[in-house]
């Protein structure tokens, strides 16, 4: 399915939450859409990998790293091991690494900046509550759509 998020925009912008443009694009798929899963983590992706390791239709993992640039959320096997359990994207409230790496593979990805350090893994955090940055409230079970101009956010499947 296809769409260009400032179309939907002009459709449906009274119901929507434009996230802050701040997040670079990773990743094989540029365009990606989902139903939105969250975990909220500082410097720790045990709960990413838990996330990603579960079978999903689509969904879209939205990571609140609290914005730290000190070390990376996401790599490559993590990706990796999302695209194959269904995860049609990832947006990282922090770094990402293996980025030459994710841009191969069929995966939307969005996140500030990269880091080569990995996290620390220790399993702190929050799983599938509502988490806030960028502007936007991620709800889980909300859906989220993203190409080349940007994030929103909408409370219903709009396509």
């Amino acid at each position: 399915m296809t769409f260009k998020t400032a179309d939907l925009c002009d459709d449906f912008s009274d119901n929507l939450q434009i996230v802050t443009p701040m997040f670079q694009s990773f990743g094989g798929n540029a365009h990606f859409s989902g139903a939105i899963q969250t975990v909220k983590i500082f410097e720790d992706n045990v709960f990413v990998r838990e996330m990603l390791s579960e079978k999903v239709d689509g969904d879209v993992l939205v990571v609140d790293g609290g914005g730290s640039l000190r070390c990376a959320l996401l790599g490559d096997m993590l990706a990796e091991m999302g695209y194959k359990n269904g995860w049609s994207g990832v947006v990282v409230y922090g770094c990402i690494r293996d980025s030459f790496d994710i841009n191969a593979m069929p995966i939307g990805v969005r996140a500030i900046q990269t880091n080569p350090l990995k996290s620390i893994k220790k399993g702190w955090g929050d799983k599938n509550i509502p988490v806030t940055f960028a502007s936007a409230t991620f709800n889980p079970g909300e859906y989220l759509y993203a190409d080349e101009d940007g994030i929103i956010l909408s409370k219903t499947a709009i396509i």
